[in-house]
């Protein structure tokens, strides 16, 4: 059955629920008016707050690929885009030297017949340009801010117009657009020129009744009073100065933990036991204990009810 494009915010907020992933209304606006213009949506927000989650949210509902592109130092076109199977086309001289074949055709022939489609490996920004699927491929560009200037720049000459040119080949074009989510961590700042193309939005930490919501759907397992209790705890513990607060990650992790220890509630004991489920910082679990595990206790047993 073909996806059916949503109508308003509201669709795009049923659809990603209807896939455990709960949006803000911010969030759910901006999807959607990307999904109705066909624009990339950039994505820029702390680790762990769901800016990967939100696209493989996107193809689950919508039925499309994911195709993703993990960014890093170094990445060129080359490895985003294609390469060639050498192998393949090695294999293709020697079978036709071993048939005979090779004597009775013309040199220029066999060396065009090497560039042959087939032999085309396609690398996620050509897959995602060149697919023929019924409904459109989901473009996870990830962490972007990791890769350097000049893919950048490439990047966004492929988003312009989703044309990408294979010389031995020629043009591949897009039918339909990709949907295309480009996230950033905000390690160093995107160029202007890329944001201007996307529409633009910064996802933020969840809200306590969101997180709930978040860890009840991915760890259901977990009682009603422990989602709350961890929620509002990872709250807390954002609010504390950390080197490297909580993302929602570790709030369904230390839930878990928490289950599989036979909690049905926080105390002093589980939280100082399983601190490092939620923090992965020496000096962020010192940080808290200074603090005060009692105090944090009870401020969490306040927001939970």
């Amino acid at each position: 059955m073909s996806f059916v494009e949503p109508t308003g915010v509201d669709d795009v907020a049923a659809g990603l629920t209807s896939q455990g992933y709960f949006a803000s209304d911010g969030l759910a606006t901006a999807m959607f008016l990307a999904m109705s213009l066909q624009r990339p949506l950039f994505l820029e927000g702390e680790p762990g707050v769901g800016k990967t989650e939100v696209s493989k949210a996107l193809a689950s509902w919508t039925g499309g690929r994911l195709i993703r592109l993990q960014c890093y130092e170094g990445l060129d076109a080359a490895q985003a885009v294609y390469e060639w199977d050498y192998t393949r086309q090695l294999l293709h001289l020697r079978t036709a030297e071993a048939s005979g074949r090779a004597a009775g055709v013309d040199e220029r022939q066999l060396e065009d017949e090497l560039y042959d489609e087939r032999f085309l490996v396609k690398r996620a920004l050509l897959d995602a340009v060149a697919s023929r699927d019924d409904i459109p491929p989901v473009l996870l560009i990830d962490e972007v801010d990791r890769a350097d200037d000049e893919f950048e720049a490439f990047l966004l000459e492929v988003l312009s117009d989703y044309t990408v040119t294979v010389p031995e080949i020629g043009p591949f074009r897009a039918e339909v657009p990709p949907r295309v989510v480009i996230t950033s961590n905000r390690t160093r700042d995107v160029h202007d020129a890329l944001k201007r193309r996307c529409l633009y939005h910064w996802v933020d930490h969840p809200g306590f009744e969101q997180e709930v919501a978040i860890i009840t759907s991915r760890a259901p397992a977990v009682s009603a009073t422990l989602a709350r209790q961890v929620a509002a705890a990872v709250e807390e513990l954002r609010s504390a100065g950390l080197y490297k607060p909580p993302g929602v990650a570790e709030s369904i992790d230390w839930a878990e933990a928490l289950d599989r220890l036979g909690s049905q509630q926080l105390s002093e004991a589980t939280i100082g036991a399983s601190l490092g489920a939620v923090l992965k910082y020496r000096e962020d679990q010192q940080r808290i204990t200074d603090q005060g595990i009692p105090e944090l206790l009870q401020r969490v047993m306040a927001r939970a009810g």
